[in-house]
């Protein structure tokens, strides 16, 4: 690992408070205890969050390297934990805005067009189509990493999907497809869960354009399960072919990688400038691969424990319950 590799994460103190730290090694550091030791004190609050150093992404982030260096030869000894004996907790509480991308990796479209009898899709591009997004709610659908999640009660067809999640650090509009990237603070791990039974409501008509329920689909509570961290963008060897695996107990469901993505990241997050301005903090997931319960008949049941691996970023871990 470089020496100034870290990953940006947000832990509980003593008291269950939340404060943004960096993992380096088998340590966890406290940003603003380490930033006190530096020039940069005056940017340090006494518990400075994820978000905040995501709004000054681009002055901090040489900073968190710095201190990354530093810890390696022994600096900042009183700003750092364990690793292991911190309570991780999802990397951005309450993101500003969550965009999901639909539809989003060539071989979950085969497999779904197989499952459901369809003929194959052809590339979205020779039809002239731009990426599909949808949005999930914030504060109800986030949990960290270790969370117990509860099943929703009136679901008996939850689906799991690992997603490459993309976390926005500059504000941006309107940009082109070979700038989007230079916007990306890093990348995460997200679990973009999916009540399957109720994606129509029943009673509507085929034809109606108040036919798909997406709340219910989508936006239960604990339906994005985020994590472990954010590793910044410049630690990323290859966004194109990162591999993403999501295992439901001891059975691997999904294994694939972003090579198959339709619309590839920089062209989703230019895409989406256009319809709205990204801010700090938000969350683009990219799309789940093949792999996912609804072309199996197989959906998760309580005491079933769901691990989601991006290559670079890490393990994402959660466990259900009714």
């Amino acid at each position: 690992m470089r020496d100034h590799s870290y990953r940006l994460a947000t832990y509980a103190d003593a008291n269950g408070e939340p404060r943004a730290g960096i993992v380096v090694d088998e340590w966890m550091i406290d940003v603003s205890g380490a930033l006190a030791h530096t020039a940069a004190e005056s940017l340090a609050p006494s518990a400075m969050s994820v978000l905040a150093v995501l709004e000054r992404w681009r002055d901090l982030h040489p900073q968190l390297q710095q201190i990354a260096r530093g810890a390696r030869k022994g600096e900042f000894t009183s700003a750092i934990s364990a690793l292991s004996t911190a309570q991780l907790m999802a990397p951005i509480l309450y993101p500003g805005t969550i965009l999901c991308a639909g539809a989003n990796y060539r071989d979950h479209v085969a497999e779904m067009t197989r499952a459901l009898n369809l003929p194959p899709e052809p590339d979205p591009h020779e039809l002239g189509l731009k990426p599909w997004h949808f949005i999930k709610a914030s504060a109800a659908c986030v949990r960290g990493p270790g969370s117990r999640i509860a099943l929703p009660a009136y679901s008996k067809r939850v689906d799991w999907e690992a997603e490459i999640a993309v976390v926005i650090g500059r504000e941006c509009r309107d940009v082109g497809i070979d700038e989007a990237l230079d916007f990306v603070a890093g990348i995460s791990i997200v679990n973009d869960l999916s009540a399957r039974d109720h994606l129509r409501r029943e009673g509507i008509a085929a034809d109606s354009p108040f036919r798909y329920d997406w709340v219910s689909q989508k936006c239960f509570d604990g339906a994005l399960p985020f994590g472990p961290w954010i590793c910044p963008i410049d630690e990323i060897k290859d966004l194109d072919n990162l591999g993403v695996r999501l295992w439901v107990n001891e059975e691997l469901m999904q294994d694939s990688s972003s090579s198959n993505l339709i619309f590839s990241v920089a062209e989703q997050i230019s895409h989406l400038s256009t319809r709205l301005t990204l801010r700090p903090g938000d969350v683009i997931a990219t799309g789940t691969p093949a792999g996912c319960g609804a072309a199996r008949g197989r959906f998760l049941r309580p005491g079933d424990r769901v691990s989601v691996w991006v290559e670079d970023v890490g393990v994402l871990i959660n466990e259900f319950t009714d």
